[in-house]
């Protein structure tokens, strides 16, 4: 499971399709013309066809800002946790967003990055705090495990989701990316980053065996050694030791400069013939996915039977008295 550490880093139904016409597509008004953000105008050129719970928030997405230059959609992570963090409403809109964009034939790349100095912090823990209570409060029994089960195969969707998106996905970092910023760029298809980006695989840390995607994807990316380096340890790595690793392709002097290479980069991919660039995708997906999704489905049990363990309980309470846990292998 994902996790943020701040000692780290310091229903309703649904809409009703236009008479004769398609489904009105989640980032696109009913006229079909992409707006410039979808955090503008509660026109219904921006608002229309959106999710309930996006509806009701005057901002439009909670989590997100999507944007579009020519045939690049930039997607904005914007918490709203402390540092991007991923809480309820990003993990409801992450499939929402991603799916939309892999169905838009105007869109032939995307660029990923983080709102403010961080990519993200990972799991914002307060605010998912509650759908983990039932697993972690006692003697936890079969239904609240298979709850808990349902719950994490659906994070694990989202993050599916950009991974499975025929659209390639750059993303740019920079500062903190923990846990599941790392899960989530597993399942980009380029990372780029700043001088000042550090990356960590922390789960371990806190007593959690990492569930969303990095022990799966990682290895593919950097190989297995430094993949159990960095997932055994739990470590903070810089931007040069990811360049290292090939954890990151190239190493910018800024944020400024990090989301112009991945700009450039998106707009030279989307210049491509965009059937063939999606037969690469489609391809070289097929060397991994298989394992990729054996190997979520496997995490996903381990931790609905295993999670809960009094070093877990430590790893909570020391994060919440901001000292350093002691585990005792219970």
């Amino acid at each position: 499971m994902v996790t943020e550490d701040n000692s780290g880093p310091g229903e309703g139904s649904a809409p009703t399709p236009p008479t004769g016409g398609k489904p009105p597509d989640p980032l696109r008004g009913r006229g079909g013309r992409p707006p410039t953000s979808s955090t503008g105008s509660r026109g219904e050129e921006v608002t229309a066809g959106l999710p309930e719970h996006v509806l009701n928030n005057p901002a439009g997405f909670v989590a997100f800002k999507v944007e579009q230059t020519e045939q690049v959609a930039e997607v904005t992570l914007l918490g709203p946790g402390k540092g991007n963090a991923m809480g309820p409403d990003f993990w409801r809109e992450l499939p929402v967003v991603f799916g939309a964009l892999d169905a838009d034939p105007e869109v032939r790349a995307i660029v990923l990055t983080g709102g403010g100095q961080h990519f993200s912090y990972g799991l914002d823990l307060p605010a998912m705090m509650p759908a983990w209570a039932p697993l972690l409060g006692g003697d936890a029994l079969a239904a609240p495990r298979t709850a808990f089960l349902q719950e994490l195969r659906k994070l694990q969707d989202g993050v599916n989701a950009v991974a499975a998106t025929r659209k390639p996905v750059i993303a740019a970092v920079s500062g903190w990316c923990i846990g599941g910023g790392v899960d989530l760029i597993s399942a980009a298809d380029v990372r780029l980053a700043s001088a000042d980006a550090r990356f960590s695989v922390r789960e371990t840390r806190v007593a959690i065996v990492a569930d969303l995607g990095s022990l799966q994807r990682l290895a593919g990316i950097i190989g297995d050694g430094h993949l159990r380096e960095l997932a055994l340890t739990g470590k903070d790595i810089d931007a040069a030791r990811a360049e290292k690793i090939g954890l990151v392709n190239d190493v910018l002097p800024d944020q400024e400069s990090v989301l112009a290479a991945a700009r450039a980069m998106a707009a030279e991919i989307a210049a491509n013939p965009p059937l063939t660039v999606q037969g690469v995708k489609e391809v070289l997906a097929v060397a991994t996915e298989q394992r990729i999704a054996e190997g979520l489905r496997y995490v996903a049990a381990w931790n609905a039977a295993f999670l809960p363990s009094k070093d877990l309980a430590e790893a909570m309470q020391a994060f919440v008295e901001r000292r350093k846990p002691e585990f005792r292998g219970e």
